[in-house]
């Protein structure tokens, strides 16, 4: 299997890119959150390690991003931040696994090979579609159903509103779209976002002017209520 580990301590990087390599997976490594997200988007991996506190770009972030565009790649989270709110976040955000360090290195490749078992099992269980007041959206094929009938998504579409939908019932702030859906290098205008969200309501809303679905937060940023 591919593993990226994203570690920035040398001594902990080396050793357990060691290990993976001794258990016969092929370990790519980096010590720099913004190098992790280049690699991820231009390589393929079966499992993610990924330390939180990374130069540039933290590994919350980067699990954020990666969560939104791939269900199936196995994530877990390796880090010194130990407290329960922590662990919560990580796993809200999407990674499969937290463990706090220090570690115990028999420990993590346990948990390594039992999650690779379960994601190389998870591929077809991915939910593709989601409905919602008569609309339907499928993530893969981005062809959606709604108030006009049958139309194609672009993809930035697509990915705001998995973001969107998966934070249901939340206020998603513009930065939080921006770095999510965008990334780190590009930057589009917040009146960007704004036109997506009335596309949104064009094409799902039973009365566009009056939304029940797409809300705007004057100031802070986005939600979408089913």
């Amino acid at each position: 299997m591919r593993i990226l580990l994203v570690e920035d301590e040398e001594q902990i990087r080396k050793m357990v890119m060691l290990n993976l390599e001794m258990e016969n997976h092929e370990v790519i490594a980096t010590d720099n959150g913004r190098k992790a997200l280049e690699l991820i988007n231009s390589q393929y991996f079966d499992l993610i390690i990924l330390d939180v506190m990374l130069p540039e770009v933290d590994g919350f972030q980067i699990c954020e991003q990666v969560r939104l565009r791939n269900n199936q790649v196995g994530i877990i989270i390796v880090s010194a931040k130990d407290t329960s709110s922590d662990r919560v976040t990580g796993l809200k955000l999407g990674a499969d696994d937290y463990l706090t360090k220090p570690f115990n290195l028999e420990e993590l490749l346990l948990r390594v090979n039992n999650l690779l078992k379960r994601s190389t099992e998870a591929g077809a269980k991915e939910k593709t579609e989601y409905s919602f007041s008569g609309n339907r959206i499928n993530f893969i094929t981005y062809k959606a159903s709604g108030k006009q009938g049958e139309f194609q998504l672009t993809k930035k579409e697509v990915l705001l509103l998995k973001l969107l939908i998966e934070r249901q019932n939340e206020v998603v702030s513009r930065n939080q779209i921006l770095q999510t859906v965008w990334g780190y290098d590009v930057y589009p205008s917040t009146r960007t976002i704004d036109n997506f969200i009335l596309s949104f309501r064009k094409y799902f809303e039973e009365d566009p002017r009056n939304p029940k679905h797409f809300y705007s937060v004057r100031g802070v940023g986005y939600k979408f209520t089913p």
